[in-house]
């Protein structure tokens, strides 16, 4: 993975995580606008990531999106809405960071 494609990688996390916490307003407000401002987010984060899909593929990028999420999801939880997650919960986040390591290394096993 190249320096460009991590880039639209963790920008679209980015647009996904705000996706998400707006998500999180709108089930606690009930606001449509609210909804729609979480929906174009979603669109937006979905349009970047294709240029990850472009230079990794489909597989991989979906992979490396997920556990990005699920990762800066967990912060944000924790942090801004004072959620706490479990002990498994926080061994599966582990093991989504060997994933993302073992998904992103260089082919042929060189460093």
């Amino acid at each position: 993975m190249n320096g460009t494609v991590l880039i639209w990688l963790i920008a679209s996390t980015a647009v996904f995580v705000s996706a998400n916490g707006v998500l999180k307003s709108y089930a606690t407000s009930g606001d449509w606008r609210v909804l729609v401002g979480a929906l174009l987010l979603f669109c937006l984060g979905k349009v970047m990531i294709v240029q990850v899909m472009r230079a990794s593929g489909l597989g991989v990028a979906i992979a490396l999106s997920s556990i990005f999420q699920l990762m800066a999801v967990m912060v944000v939880a924790t942090v801004v809405f004072e959620e706490r997650p479990t002990a498994l919960q926080l061994s599966g986040i582990v093991l989504g960071v060997v994933a993302v390591a073992m998904i992103a290394w260089p082919k042929g096993g060189a460093v």
